[in-house]
């Protein structure tokens, strides 16, 4: 196949499909790093036009990693429905962007056509859409899921409580837990990411939290960001477990690299499901970020948002509960500053979206990234634009363990202020009771951890 075009009075030839990919993306400093990204913005325009005259099949026949090689392209292909495959395969790149982005083409018609799509060519139609685009397309596609409650709903936003702390203290850990509660954060997950992840730390950890939910009859649930596989031993011990975590990779290698595989997470949905303490049916709860594989030395010299692509491929098996990409928190040289870490969050959510999972975004940054508070808040505008499930509720917008920036426990409350938005409605109704919020808007005792005090 030549792949080719000329753009003012220059010869653009691209060897294959696995760099035209990469130049096609929009600047990342990972795909420089990775070697495949395009050296010039006139050869990144090229290579834009090449793909949106590709068919859909050829990126179907052109996986990041072969099917006989790797387990994740196995899932992801043999999860196509071929029915609908074959009325679109035949559709380029850009009639597929024209399709999505057409006020005739109703949410129903993506989430049907979105069963025939594999992972690269969901990456192929992101990388020639605009930002514009990107948050147009994702706020016509909602994903909703109920695990103790319901999130994604349209008309919502929710928030996940991230009372992390230094020393795993539970005392410190209930209270930020209850200074989130106060805001109206801890809708989405009450999640903690253990800095001891030893099977007695993490049970610790779960029987505090599952007792504020029980005591306070929160409708939420909880969850501890160990390994998985320690999140089975304790469930299957009988902690009382809302949601299964694990981080996942799109590559079979980096999967590898994170000590998990398709059985293992195989293993854990089943037991969540026969376990988990809420009604479910959704237990899963993942957590991505461009640049995972190309860390692990796993891309198969593919670019970080195809591979991005291929890990909500691999979540879309398990009917997870939530996904976040944790966008800005790898770090600058996978997404060097505020500008790309906003394009990578609108990638990533638009791209889960179009798979057909509900998504979040920690809307972050680290330390070292040339990036600042203004930047992620911009980011979460965008994305609560577009339709984002979820955000991260972190104390004062800093991560003590992690040492991270993010946002904070009064951001959500402010977004949805901002975009008439309400909390998950199950939530809304226990915070309402609370006396914390009252027609959709905080009352004078939000902010006030010590509220759950005085009881």
């Amino acid at each position: 196949m030549l792949l080719r075009t000329k753009l003012h009075g220059k010869t653009y030839e691209f060897p294959d499909i696995r760099l035209l990919m990469g130049k096609a993306n929009e600047e990342k400093s990972g795909d420089r790093l990775a070697g495949v990204g395009a050296e010039t913005a006139a050869e990144r325009v090229a290579a834009k036009l090449v793909l949106a005259e590709l068919p859909l099949s050829v990126l179907r026949e052109t996986p990041a990693v072969p099917y006989d090689e790797d387990e994740v392209t196995r899932v992801i292909q043999d999860a196509v429905n071929e029915t609908v495959y074959n009325e679109i395969k035949d559709w380029t790149v850009g009639e597929f962007r024209e399709w999505l982005l057409a006020d005739t083409t109703s949410s129903e018609m993506i989430k049907r056509v979105s069963a025939g799509l594999t992972s690269e060519m969901i990456a192929g139609v992101t990388k020639i859409m605009s930002n514009l685009d990107l948050i147009y397309a994702a706020k016509k596609i909602p994903r909703t899921a109920h695990c103790n409650n319901t999130i994604g709903t349209p008309g919502t936003l929710s928030s996940r409580n991230q009372p992390n702390h230094p020393t795993d203290s539970p005392e410190g850990i209930r209270a930020e837990i209850y200074e989130g509660l106060s805001y109206g954060s801890g809708d989405s997950v009450i999640g903690i990411n253990p800095v001891d992840d030893s099977y007695g730390s993490v049970m610790r950890l779960l029987e505090m939290s599952y007792d504020i939910i029980k005591t306070w009859e929160v409708p939420t649930q909880n969850c501890v960001l160990a390994h998985v596989t320690t999140q089975m031993k304790c469930l299957q011990a009988g902690a009382p477990i809302g949601l299964i975590f694990q981080s996942l990779a799109g590559s079979q290698k980096a999967n590898d690299s994170f000590g998990i595989s398709v059985e293992m997470i195989d293993e854990a949905y089943a037991l969540a499901k026969k376990y988990c303490f809420p009604a479910g049916p959704n237990y899963m709860y993942f957590e991505t970020g461009q640049g995972s594989a190309l860390s692990a030395e796993a891309h198969n010299g593919w670019d970080q948002l195809t591979l991005e692509a291929r890990i909500y491929g691999f979540a879309k098996r398990y009917s997870p509960y939530q996904v976040n990409t944790v966008v800005g928190f790898i770090g600058p040289e996978y997404l060097y500053d505020a500008r790309q870490i906003q394009r990578a969050g609108l990638e990533d959510h638009f791209m889960g979206k179009l798979t057909g999972i509900p998504m979040g975004c920690d809307a972050c940054y680290t330390n070292h990234a040339r990036a600042d508070q203004n930047a992620i808040e911009n980011l979460a505008v965008m994305l609560t634009a577009a339709g984002c499930n979820y955000f991260m509720g972190v104390p004062m917008g800093d991560d003590s363990m992690l040492s991270y920036q993010c946002t904070s426990y009064h951001d959500a409350p402010t977004l949805r202020q901002l975009f008439g938005l309400r909390p998950a409605p199950e939530f809304e109704k226990w915070m309402e009771n609370l006396g914390l919020m009252k027609n959709g808007v905080l009352t004078d005792k939000a902010g006030d951890p010590t509220f759950f005090l005085r009881r």
